[in-house]
């Protein structure tokens, strides 16, 4: 499988400068991974999937990402849903099944629409603005959502609402796309991931069924989010920005051989100052790989760490700082043709500094660290 992934992201590779640079949807990305059967990677066994081991997933999205970072981060999204689902077992089972068969059958991504322009992201606490109204037949959805990461493609929409009880009830609620009042407004323009297609998303009186109500209690019901469906979202993203950063690695080590000034009469690559830096990078990464598959090996064997959770979240602290410098240190090292268009340098130092943006963010998890070393828990 990782032979036919990496010849993946080698054809990534050559239009991703491409797509970074109009903004543009990578549609025949997806359409290489479906016939590849990798969207069905973390869709259960009994329903057509191939329930994949952390491990496995983390070595897909690294390599994916070090063709093309939008995709992987789409791609990451759309496991994340189906892990989490896949854990919780909260949704209603036909409903489950049928998305589950879907994703292995065709292109049928969904992905979670959660942040809003008041709101922030909820992860910091607060209730959403978006109201699931009861009708007679089920609900009504009206509400704006921003980040709707992969939203020209999805197929579904896990919307974060709140109903309109005096005591509102709050969860999740699928929204398909193909439905009236269901609306995209592009305005997704950033510095980095720019080929994600993180567009607004606007529901206006959208009529879903009952059944669409996949997980909704009241808030003081809401416990702790499950530690393994945080783990594997850490994990996921430390593996995508660990693949940004070994594209940058390899492009880096590839100018540093072919290119050769004349008063050197050699390659950069021989150059001790130019080897040290380059050292530097090697060891970030493999620092990396290390915290990365070390815990997603121990998570696939069954080995329950206390705090499994903070301790990806700290995987995730680690890794992506160390990606982030490593690409840093790259640009450092070559100057003016780092910063180049002609050049994808530049665009894995723009689609890198996006790890700083996701759930957890650094602050977060370091004040939870603070915490718990000073309450003196043992994080192993």
């Amino acid at each position: 499988m990782f032979e036919v992934v990496e010849r993946l992201a080698a054809d990534f590779a050559t239009r991703a400068a491409a797509h970074d640079r109009d903004a543009s949807f990578p549609f025949e990305n997806f359409d290489a991974l479906h016939q590849a059967q990798l969207l069905s990677l973390t869709v259960p066994v009994e329903f057509g999937g191939q329930a994949a081991s952390y491990s496995t997933v983390c070595r897909v999205i690294e390599t994916i990402a070090s063709g093309d970072a939008s995709t992987a981060l789409v791609l990451t999204m759309h496991y994340l849903q189906h892990t989490n689902a896949a854990r919780t077992r909260r949704w209603h089972p036909d409903i489950y099944e049928r998305l589950c068969r879907e994703s292995v059958n065709g292109i049928a991504l969904l992905n979670a629409a959660r942040v809003e322009p008041e709101l922030g992201t909820p992860a910091r606490g607060g209730l959403p603005a978006t109201i699931a109204k009861r009708i007679p037949d089920g609900w009504l959805l009206t509400g704006h959502k921003q980040y709707t990461t992969g939203s020209p493609i999805l197929r579904y929409f896990v919307v974060w609402a709140r109903t309109d009880d005096e005591e509102p009830l709050v969860g999740s609620f699928l929204v398909p796309r193909d439905l009236p009042g269901v609306r995209i407004v592009e305005t997704w323009d950033h510095l980095g991931m720019r080929a994600t297609g993180s567009h607004e998303l606007i529901l206006e009186n959208v009529c879903i069924p009952i059944e669409y109500s996949l997980d909704i209690r009241p808030l003081k019901a809401w416990s702790p989010t499950n530690p393994l469906m945080v783990a594997g979202g850490s994990l996921f993203l430390s593996a995508l920005y660990q693949g940004v950063a070994t594209a940058a690695r390899n492009w880096l080590v590839g100018y540093l051989n072919e290119r050769s000034p004349t008063n050197l009469g050699a390659s950069l690559a021989t150059l001790p100052r130019f080897q040290t830096s380059v050292g530097e990078i090697e060891a970030l990464l493999y620092a990396n790989n290390r915290l990365i598959y070390s815990l997603a090996t121990d998570i696939d064997k069954g080995e329950r760490h206390t705090n499994v959770n903070l301790q990806a979240q700290t995987v995730k602290y680690l890794t992506t700082s160390n990606a982030i410098r490593a690409v840093q240190i790259a640009l450092e090292l070559i100057g003016n043709p780092g910063l180049s268009k002609n050049n994808p340098l530049e665009r894995h130092y723009r689609d890198v500094l996006c790890s700083r943006i996701h759930t957890p963010q650094n602050d977060v998890v370091c004040l939870s660290l603070g915490k718990s070393a000073l309450a003196m828990n043992n994080l192993v």
